[in-house]
């Protein structure tokens, strides 16, 4: 995460009157806590660990298609016979080979774009790996491999046998979120609650939780919707400070592309009061300097 004092300097306040202390958190030291709170807003609890039994069933091994050279343009020999050792790697069952190989197909990046290669090589490792130790080497690799898995199962791709499939998308987060504790697939996850049908308030509740988890780890994403909703107070008490804080930490982290965290933010910092702006200061320097101990 690039948050650093930089993020609190940004945070252009003036001279303002020091409000009480907060914890690293964000929730004030020996507050007691708002009944009806959300507690996964306050303090997350840790995510469950899910039983490898109730591990969702990969998609079964798909023959890789073979693809005339012609097909897929190289920008030079070195390239080819660089997608050349992956493929070897890959089919000797080399996990960061069929990664990368993955990644390159979805992006097209030095080989023709093709979701469906794409989707084969993220099964590979999710069929092969899931029971991995979490604590593993490759663990980070497998946990975005089903995070891959359960993006094409929520959007489909196109002409072929990968149709969209929700309950499917979330299992694969599900099992990304809770066994290998990834917080793309928390955010992911989080995101499917809030668009159940009828988003009912176990499903809110749900939504939440998977979201504070994610956005405590950095997920920058997750902290933008995390700050917005906590700023406005949808479907909870608004806490403005903390919803500031977390929209300006999303802000620091956001690429240029994501108009959107950066729109909330000046949403709310233009909306806040100069109470809620120093309030947001002492939660962000606790945040940096938690992250930095």
């Amino acid at each position: 995460m690039r948050t650093s004092r930089r993020t609190i300097l940004a945070f252009v306040l003036g001279a303002l009157p020091l409000a009480p202390a907060f914890g690293f958190d964000g929730t004030p030291v020996n507050a007691p806590v708002k009944q009806g709170a959300p507690l996964g807003v306050v303090s997350p609890a840790p995510a469950p660990t899910a039983p490898l039994s109730n591990r969702p069933v990969p998609p079964a091994p798909v023959p890789m298609a073979a693809t005339p050279a012609a097909a897929v343009p190289m920008a030079s020999n070195a390239a080819s016979s660089s997608v050349i050792a992956l493929e070897y790697a890959a089919e000797g069952g080399h996990p960061v080979a069929q990664w990368k190989l993955g990644r390159m197909y979805a992006d097209g990046d030095g080989v023709a774009q093709n979701d469906l290669r794409a989707f084969e090589y993220f099964s590979r490792i999710a069929n092969q790996h899931a029971e991995d130790n979490p604590s593993a080497p490759q663990a980070a690799i497998v946990a975005n491999a089903f995070v891959a898995l359960g993006r094409y199962y929520l959007s489909g791709i196109p002409n072929s046998k990968v149709k969209s499939d929700p309950e499917r998308a979330r299992e694969m987060f599900n099992y990304a979120a809770s066994y290998f504790g990834n917080a793309d697939a928390q955010y992911d996850l989080a995101r499917l609650y809030f668009k159940s049908t009828g988003n009912s308030p176990e499903s809110f509740r749900q939504g939440i939780r998977w979201l504070g988890l994610a956005a405590q780890k950095g997920q920058y994403q997750a902290q933008a919707l995390l700050g917005q909703m906590l700023f406005n107070g949808d479907q909870m008490p608004p806490q403005r400070a903390r919803g500031l804080m977390w929209l300006t930490l999303a802000r620091d982290s956001a690429g240029a592309e994501e108009a959107w965290i950066k729109e909330s933010y000046n949403r709310a910092i233009g909306k806040a009061s100069e109470s809620d702006r120093a309030m947001a200061l002492q939660m962000l320097e606790h945040w940096v300097k938690g992250r930095r101990d």
